[in-house]
């Protein structure tokens, strides 16, 4: 599920900030957890390997998926697992809307992901490689549902593209 050719895949611009706020959490975390433990005088070495296990624990919580495109396919890595689909050969597109409007991603394979919006939305080349393989899905004709999700999701980031620009350019 890499590419091909000799462009390099699409990645979250944001991913490595979120990542090192996610440390920096969980270190700030571990030691004010380790400073409040020895300043009562109650700091052990088991309590010291529950404080360092509960600081991993928040990391691994905060971490955020790193999401990566190319040509015909969409990668999520989380702590623990990936998933990847064939953009190309999608068959389902759904939408749950909620605190982060996630994406369901099916293909004719039988591979099945679930992407965050916002994450598309902030990285117009993840969206252009999703949206590329979308219409190469309803050009094979295997994409039978979401075609409306991915048509309100495009309305949606031009409209907040088109808001940037037009901010930047200080039209707005």
């Amino acid at each position: 599920m890499h590419p091909s050719g000799p462009l390099s895949p699409a990645g979250d611009r944001h991913w490595r900030g979120n990542a090192r706020l996610a440390a920096g959490c969980a270190l700030a975390f571990g030691a004010l957890a380790f400073l409040v433990d020895w300043d009562a005088g109650t700091l052990t070495p088991p309590r010291a390997l529950l404080w360092l296990a509960l600081s991993i624990a928040v990391f691994a919580v905060l971490l955020p998926q790193r999401v990566t495109a190319g040509h015909g396919w969409l990668v999520v890595r989380g702590p623990l697992r990936r998933r990847a689909v064939r953009t190309d050969a999608l068959v389902s597109i759904r939408q749950y809307d909620g605190v982060g409007a996630q994406l369901i991603l099916r293909d004719a394979y039988g591979h099945r992901l679930e992407v965050d919006s916002r994450i598309l939305a902030g990285n117009p080349f993840l969206w252009h490689e999703l949206d590329t393989g979308v219409r190469r899905s309803l050009d094979k004709g295997t994409l039978s549902q979401g075609e409306d999700v991915v048509r309100r999701l495009a309305e949606r980031i031009d409209g907040e593209t088109a808001q940037a620009v037009l901010r930047a350019s200080g039209l707005s």
